[in-house]
């Protein structure tokens, strides 16, 4: 009962913080910086120190419990396209709160959430509605240093069934050619899915862990021959891997 009420507290105040950061401190950024680029940056930053206020929230109320291997190596990302697995709905949150100057591809539908379509326009969050368009702004934001979380599923792992990886993340590999890092990411028990309301708690605290893999993606084995045939030889290529890697860190 206390972690249905926790939860609901967390998410509250995450609500509630995403309207006050539009309403208030996004707005006097813009008095205060009017290059866009630099204006972004701040707000990123700003976001940054946002979600990790709201992961030590929930660890301090005993939502979930939080496990980050060696988190400095995630301060040191820069230039990188940041590939994840996506089990739960705090993934992105928990990937912004120790990567710094982190961009990401969010889903069109979201900037027109009242809670939070105002961080994703002050932040510069990339939009996936056009294909061309996303190609363009990921080559773009990868260029200026940022590092661009990408999670190839597409959407929240199903529980129970095996990770499905789409050609997205793969096609923004090649075109970008951007270094890539692996991160690894499971929730056990599993909570906060795609087929779970907020309030549907585990019988015992979740245990959220997350790590940066040593592996090296390694695209000079791809085929020569067309760009569509190497999306899909390094779609399977990763999603193989994040497989092997969430059974070798069970």
């Amino acid at each position: 009962m206390w972690r249905i009420v926790a939860t609901g507290l967390c998410f509250s105040v995450f609500g509630v913080g995403g309207v006050l950061l539009t309403v208030l401190v996004f707005p006097l950024q813009r008095l205060c910086y009017r290059n866009d680029v630099a204006r972004n940056r701040v707000a990123r930053k700003t976001v940054h120190y946002g979600f990790k206020f709201f992961v030590t929230l929930m660890s301090i109320t005993r939502v979930i419990s939080f496990s980050v291997i060696e988190q400095h190596r995630f301060a040191q990302l820069k230039g990188q396209l940041v590939l994840a697995n996506h089990p739960s709905l705090i993934d992105v949150v928990v990937l912004i709160s120790v990567i710094p100057n982190a961009d990401c591809v969010v889903k069109a539908h979201l900037f027109r959430n009242p809670f939070i379509r105002g961080v994703i326009q002050s932040t510069g969050y990339i939009s996936n509605e056009s294909p061309e368009g996303l190609l363009q702004d990921c080559e773009q934001s990868l260029r200026a240093g940022n590092n661009l979380i990408v999670f190839p599923e597409g959407t929240r792992t199903t529980p129970g069934q095996a990770l499905h990886f789409k050609r997205g993340a793969a096609n923004i590999a090649l075109r970008c050619q951007a270094p890539i890092s692996l991160v690894g990411i499971s929730m056990q028990p599993s909570t906060l899915t795609k087929s779970e309301a907020w309030y549907q708690v585990a019988k015992k605290r979740a245990h959220f862990k997350m790590w940066l893999s040593d592996s090296i993606c390694d695209r000079s084995v791809l085929p020569t021959n067309t760009l569509a045939q190497q999306a899909r030889q390094l779609t399977q290529t990763l999603e193989t891997f994040f497989k092997q890697e969430l059974i070798t860190h069970e």
